[in-house]
């Protein structure tokens, strides 16, 4: 004969309005709203004049509204993550608290590099490639055919020389800044030479023109500026690539795989890519000598004009500002800022729009015998310095935070089997 089974027991657990109203963070008279559109159901306190409502009800509806408020940050309706890393403000950018544009004019890109990952300046900071990790990475980049983009070249050789670092999978913090200071230069070191002898020694900004302009000896302010633009464009908030490093180290992906996130992401025509659509917009129009057919064309075709409107700053991207400024030391840039200048002027006729850094970038690659694509991978290098920043930030949370929920708005289950 069976055991009797126990009688089923009235396991529910309830919370009161108070309760309630906290965990949806709302007031307790906005409790008896949801009560009244459906949301939520009570049940009458026996013998009070309170009411009790289901927890596991409450807690759902508490996840319901977080995904529908995601988008409350006031900038365009993304994702908010705390941060400690920059801060854009009043068309001012900052890093750790303290002015990027100041700190990049200042510092050299591995003075700033170091000073976003640890929030410490260590003046004459050099980054060194592992012979190891150069040798597979170049011969990773080197099989890839000619008309591989820059995201590609960089991507395979971070994915090379994540092969050759065992380490690679210890995500505490000296072992990761360990890895970023040898991936920079790595990524480097993997990237082709532009016509002339690779340079693998000196400062980063020195050995980055080496594979990027067809001119073998850079003047100082060339070389300055170059080296300016990577410390300006080292980090700059969540952007669509920072976030893609922050989802991949938030599931604890090792620092290479990270980076290798946000370079997929990167050549996207609206974020890293930018710079050289402006790059050819700006050859059009030295070769035309006048923008307004030129921009005529774009706007015909339907494109927009790049290089123009940045939407997180209401005046000139401070970027630009000081990118222009350095490159008015440079003599053979002054028809490419001309041109830059009558762009910016010819569409403030209908559109008070402002040069962002790609077009800054833009003058700085066609002015010094660089490719369109030149300023992409200028991007890419600067910029995962400040993924590795981020990562770093990320591998100190909860794991798996950065896994929002779908807002399903499909068909409602259960449906029939299709036939």
């Amino acid at each position: 004969m069976r055991d009797q089974e126990p009688a089923p027991q009235d396991t529910e657990r309830r919370l009161t309005t108070k309760e309630a109203a906290e965990l949806l963070g709302v007031k307790p008279e906005t409790v008896y709203a949801y009560v009244s559109r459906g949301q939520l159901s009570s049940r009458r306190v026996s013998g009070g004049r309170g009411s009790t409502f289901d927890a596991g009800e409450v807690e759902s509806l508490a996840r319901r509204n977080r995904r529908e408020s995601v988008g409350s940050s006031g900038s365009g309706g993304e994702l908010s993550v705390r941060t400690r890393i920059t801060l854009i403000e009043s068309d001012r950018y900052f890093f750790r608290g303290v002015d990027a544009v100041d700190l990049a004019t200042r510092h050299t890109y591995e003075e700033v590099a170091e000073w976003l990952w640890t929030g410490r300046m260590l003046p004459g900071s050099t980054f060194t490639a592992p012979s190891a990790s150069v040798a597979v990475a170049r011969r990773a980049v080197d099989a890839l055919p000619e008309h591989a983009a820059p995201a590609d070249l960089l991507r395979v050789a971070t994915i090379a020389a994540a092969t050759a670092d065992p380490l690679r999978f210890d995500l505490s913090e000296s072992a990761v800044l360990g890895t970023a200071r040898t991936l920079i230069p790595t990524l480097v070191a993997a990237l082709p030479p532009a016509g002339h002898q690779r340079r693998d020694e000196g400062p980063l900004a020195r050995r980055l023109w080496s594979r990027l302009s067809v001119h073998k000896d850079p003047d100082e302010a060339s070389l300055r500026a170059l080296d300016t633009a990577l410390a300006l464009l080292v980090d700059h908030d969540l952007a669509a690539s920072t976030l893609a490093v922050r989802v991949a180290a938030s599931a604890r992906a090792h620092p290479y795989a990270a980076v290798s996130a946000g370079l997929g992401v990167i050549e996207g025509p609206l974020h890293g890519a930018a710079s050289g659509h402006a790059h050819r917009l700006l050859q059009d129009v030295l070769d035309r000598g006048d923008s307004a057919s030129v921009i005529a064309d774009e706007l015909r075709a339907g494109r927009r004009i790049p290089g123009l409107g940045h939407r997180l700053y209401h005046g000139e991207d401070p970027r630009a500002r000081a990118l222009f400024a350095l490159l008015e030391q440079i003599p053979r840039a002054e028809p490419a800022l001309l041109a830059a200048r009558d762009i910016v002027e010819t569409t403030a006729r209908h559109a008070p729009l402002h040069a962002t850094v790609d077009l800054a970038l833009a003058v700085l690659t066609a002015s010094c015998g660089m490719a369109p694509s030149a300023g992409e991978t200028i991007f890419a290098v600067a910029r995962t310095a400040g993924w590795i920043a981020h990562a770093l930030e990320e591998y100190g949370e909860r794991p798996l935070r950065m896994r929002p929920s779908g807002l399903y708005a499909g068909p409602k289950p259960p449906q029939p089997l299709p036939e």
